[in-house]
């Protein structure tokens, strides 16, 4: 059976940077840009170490605005 890797992609236009997927996530791989804001102002969610998600989707299920969509896949 492969490894799952997942993908987090935030809408960065909706996102306020509440900082709650980035508590939710196991791996820590979330992190709120310093230096960037979106349309609104705010700062938005960014993902690290792109290879060590394990599509979890602990960060989707808290987001209240649903920002995030997680994509998964399977490795041989």
């Amino acid at each position: 059976m492969g490894k799952t890797r997942g993908a987090v992609v935030v809408d960065t236009d909706r996102c306020k940077g509440c900082g709650l997927c980035v508590a939710a996530c196991p791996l820590h791989l979330l992190h709120i840009a310093e230096k960037s804001v979106n349309m609104k102002g705010y700062s938005y969610v960014v993902q690290e170490q792109w290879e060590e998600c394990n599509g979890c989707t602990s960060c989707a299920i808290v987001c209240p605005d649903a920002c995030i969509s997680v994509y998964r896949t399977k490795e041989p």
